[in-house]
C-alpha cells in the first residue's frame, strides 16, 4: 500500500452544521441524508447560540493556521476559511491528522479570542480525507481552490 502524501481536513464552527443538516452532513467519511429529528435533537443539545465566523476575520483565522502550519513543519497547499467550516490540504508529516487538526483548530481560537469570542468555536473533530497518490492530492487542492471565497 503507498503511504499517505497528505490529507484534506474541514472542520466546522459550533452549531452550524449539525447531524441530520437538511443539506446532509458528513458522519465517519460517509455522507448521509438529511435527518430533521436528528437536527432538532442535535439543536437542544446546543449550549450556546452557533458560531460564525465574520468576513472581516476570516483572514485571522486563515493566518493563524497558516503560522501553525509553518511551526510545526507542514506544508499547507490550499486553505479556505467561510463562515461556518474550515478546509485545508496539508502534506503528510508522519504524524496523526488529529495532531496537525488540533493545533490548527486551537491557533484558530487563540486568534478569534483577541476579537471577543468567548465560547466554543469550533466542533468535536474533523472529517477527514486521505491522499496516496499525486492525482488525490491534486483533486482536493482543486476543490477547495474552487471554494475560496
Amino acid at each position: 500500500m503507498a503511504s499517505m502524501i497528505g490529507f484534506m481536513a474541514t472542520w466546522t464552527t459550533y452549531g452550524t452544521w449539525l447531524q441530520g443538516d437538511r443539506k446532509g452532513y458528513v458522519k465517519n467519511t460517509t455522507t448521509l441524508e438529511a435527518n430533521p429529528e436528528l437536527e432538532k435533537s442535535n439543536k437542544e443539545l446546543l449550549k450556546h447560540d452557533k458560531v460564525k465566523i465574520p468576513k472581516n476575520l476570516r483572514n485571522t483565522v486563515k493566518n493563524a493556521i497558516l503560522k501553525e502550519a509553518e511551526e510545526i513543519g507542514q506544508k499547507v497547499y490550499a486553505i479556505a476559511v467561510y463562515s461556518n467550516h474550515v478546509h485545508i490540504v496539508v502534506e503528510s508529516i508522519g504524524k496523526r491528522c488529529g495532531y496537525s487538526v488540533g493545533r490548527f483548530k486551537k491557533a484558530a481560537t487563540k486568534a478569534l479570542r483577541k476579537y471577543g469570542f468567548a465560547n466554543k468555536l469550533w466542533t468535536k473533530g474533523f472529517d477527514k480525507r486521505y491522499c496516496y497518490h499525486q492525482h488525490e492530492l491534486e483533486m482536493k487542492i482543486k476543490y477547495v481552490q474552487l471554494h475560496e471565497e
